[in-house]
């Protein structure tokens, strides 16, 4: 009976691994493929920041909606949904006309991805119990990131070179349909004992929110900052982000209840995912362009080119996982800020793109470091919150990473746009973005440090209780169907 237990949980780890693949596998993929579809769609830098930020925009406005969503009715019902969404659009993606469709498509093929990740974690949540084995399983879900990373530059570069960019979409649909008909035969439906009711004023202010701080840092460069569209992209998001301070911890049930943020791990878990993701989304974005931009790589060779760095993330994923569960955050943490904060600076300083030896150190520091930020970061943000919860706590840490995602496309490619329209060469223009991803770094490394010590902790526990919420039955995984 154990053994059988053991296995069902195995296999759901498995199930909800195959969608963080193909959510984070496209991105990797479609990095690689950025400059031959610029070519061919004509588009421009900000056309091809859209294809990337469109997607993790969508994402990060609707992953708290769709955890507790899935709280409510039934977490396996809307996954299902997201995976028949993602795979669908991933087949519009493939037959788009144009750039204006493509980014359309990518949009639902977001919506579709933001049903994926929180719900997987929350299934994974549920179903790991165990603080140490919840850990590993979260290291494993980690290891997945790498894979993804590792397997990306490559598939799509061989894909792009061989049958064009639009194959690289195709990758979902095996992915997509056997994770959908394992789901449907080996995951039972859960929910929350008490689930939060909707939040419709809460979720606009956060989708008005993200979409014209990405529009105006995108656009910025070439509108001008003092364009009257990018200044009233400036003004409503502060007004967006002012209703959200007021109006959420007013209702009983907010969208965002800040009560989790009262937890200084779970705070700073938050923010150095969004600095983490930030670096990584930059990194990539940076080095596609230069290798086939500047060196002339074609699309596979520059996926190559990268494999050390996404080698190293796969390698370090499990063992992150397994010190989260034996030692705790914050030595991962530490580990992970000065990995890659000494990448950034190693280009920024030293302009280690330019050498190639020093191009390849900085490729292993950064997967060391990426590979490290993962398991802490999604270990911390649901550990400590009631399992009636989970889908919420879990949503909050993606939306994290996408919204860093986000940022991390529009700040860096809005840098390294500005700098080329000064007559500056690639190399010279992308300095200060590399300075932006060494700052990050140092984030990671200061925040790790402070949000892991013994005050930190104990604001955790005095969180933990307070969000505490009475026992009642509640079907959870592996419980008979509601």
């Amino acid at each position: 009976m154990i053994e059988t237990s053991s296995r069902q949980r195995m296999l759901v780890l498995a199930i909800c691994c195959m969608s963080l693949l193909i959510v984070s596998l496209d991105n990797t993929v479609l990095n690689v493929a950025l400059p031959t579809m610029r070519t061919e769609l004509d588009a421009s830098v900000a056309g091809m920041q859209w294809t990337i930020d469109a997607y993790t925009l969508v994402l990060a406005s609707l992953l708290m909606l769709m955890g507790s969503t899935a709280d409510r009715i039934g977490r396996r019902k809307v996954f299902v949904t997201g995976l028949v969404l993602f795979t669908a659009g991933s087949v519009l993606c493939s037959l788009a006309p144009g750039l204006e469709w493509l980014i359309a498509f990518r949009m639902v093929q977001a919506v579709g991805g933001a049903m994926l990740n929180p719900v997987a974690m929350s299934i994974i949540t549920n179903t790991f119990t165990d603080p140490a084995q919840r850990a590993r399983a979260i290291g494993v879900w980690g290891a997945v990131a790498g894979i993804s990373m590792a397997a990306g530059p490559l598939i799509g570069g061989l894909l792009v070179d061989s049958v064009g960019w639009r194959s690289i979409f195709w990758v979902n649909l095996p992915v997509g349909l056997l994770a959908l008909v394992l789901t449907l035969r080996h995951i039972p439906e859960s929910r929350a004992a008490r689930p939060r009711r909707p939040d419709p004023v809460g979720q606009v202010l956060i989708m008005v929110l993200l979409g014209c701080v990405t529009y105006g840092i995108i656009e910025a460069p070439s509108a001008g900052w003092s364009s009257p569209v990018i200044v009233g992209c400036v003004l409503v998001s502060v007004v967006a982000l002012v209703g959200l301070l007021v109006y959420e911890p007013r209702r009983e049930e907010p969208l965002i209840d800040f009560r989790f943020f009262r937890s200084v791990p779970f705070s700073g878990a938050t923010v150095i995912a969004v600095s983490a993701f930030a670096s990584m989304a930059g990194f990539l974005f940076l080095n596609t362009l230069y290798l086939q931009d500047v060196r002339n790589l074609d699309a596979l060779n520059a996926g190559l080119y990268m494999l050390p760095m996404a080698a190293m993330t796969l390698v370090i994923a499990p063992l992150s996982g397994r010190l989260v569960g034996s030692r705790g955050p914050r030595l991962p943490l530490l580990i992970a800020g000065s990995a890659m904060g000494a990448s950034g600076l190693l280009f920024a300083v030293f302009r280690g793109e330019t050498s190639t030896p020093l191009l390849f150190t900085g490729y292993v520091l950064f997967g060391i470091g990426f590979g490290m930020v993962n398991a802490p970061v999604t270990n911390t943000a649901v550990s400590g919150m009631p399992r009636s919860q989970a889908g919420v706590a879990a949503a909050i840490a993606s939306t994290s990473r996408q919204t860093g995602s986000t940022l991390g496309v529009a700040v860096v490619g809005a840098v390294l746009a500005a700098g080329m329209a000064d007559g500056r060469d690639f190399t010279e223009a992308a300095v200060p973005a590399w300075w932006i991803i060494t700052l990050c770094g140092a984030l990671v490394l200061v925040l790790g440090a402070a949000s892991t010590g013994a005050w930190a902790l104990r604001t955790a526990d005095r969180t933990a209780r307070a969000l505490e919420e009475p026992a009642s039955p509640v079907a959870e995984v592996g419980a008979p169907r509601a």
